[in-house]
């Protein structure tokens, strides 16, 4: 039971390490709000924020199942680890890939596409590769599509799940209770921290 519940931990817990992060969008659904006067515009920022998040996750989810129903387990973790290390090395020598540039005064299809830009150039969907090997292919030499695509659907709305459950916790706290200048004097570099796990994780993947 361990082993089978683990990569669901894996999973659910990067959901909320990205909503830890206020790059992933809690920040700007702070702002947002600050800006507008309106705690109900924070609210309605966590639809499109999560919503975005979600497809980045899942355009990764998708191709990583595309390749991995005609590569040998393996080497499947062989790319998956190879891929995550050379994520890291970008990082740390060159930053984040250049981001979605998105005003004060956006809409709900400005936001989403902001979060989806966002995810993607944090290699969101990058980390749950080490979970999608045991939850999808796991014990399937020859994986079924429906099966393995079911699976990848619920990996992507638990992984959301708690993305959004902690995004919108600290918004609220931040906007309501904290304020904006607790990342001043009481916070980390989850982008460094984040680089260090990709590297980490894509080390394991190409040891395993």
């Amino acid at each position: 039971m361990s082993s089978e519940l683990a990569p669901w931990l894996l999973v659910a817990g990067l959901g909320a390490f990205h909503g830890l992060n206020p790059a992933m969008g809690w920040l700007f659904a702070v702002a947002l709000g600050l800006h507008r006067g309106s705690g109900r515009v924070v609210a309605w920022a966590m639809v499109p924020i999560a919503l975005g998040h979600a497809l980045s996750v899942a355009a990764t989810v998708a191709l990583f199942l595309g390749v991995g129903t005609v590569l040998e387990l393996a080497l499947l973790r062989r790319l998956a680890g190879g891929l995550l290390l050379a994520w890291a090395v970008w990082v740390f020598r060159r930053g984040h890939p250049r981001r979605v540039r998105v005003g004060m005064t956006t809409g709900a299809a400005g936001l989403l596409l902001w979060s989806f830009g966002i995810a993607s150039a944090h290699g969101a969907g990058l980390m749950l590769l080490p979970a999608l090997v045991p939850i999808c292919f796991a014990d399937t030499p020859v994986p079924h599509l429906a099966t393995t695509g079911a699976r990848a659907l619920a990996v992507v709305a638990v992984h959301g799940a708690a993305m959004l459950a902690v995004t919108a916790l600290l918004a609220f706290l931040v906007y309501r209770i904290l304020g904006v200048a607790i990342l001043r004097s009481a916070w980390i570099n989850l982008d460094l921290l984040w680089a260090t796990a990709l590297a980490a994780t894509g080390l394991w993947l190409l040891g395993a």
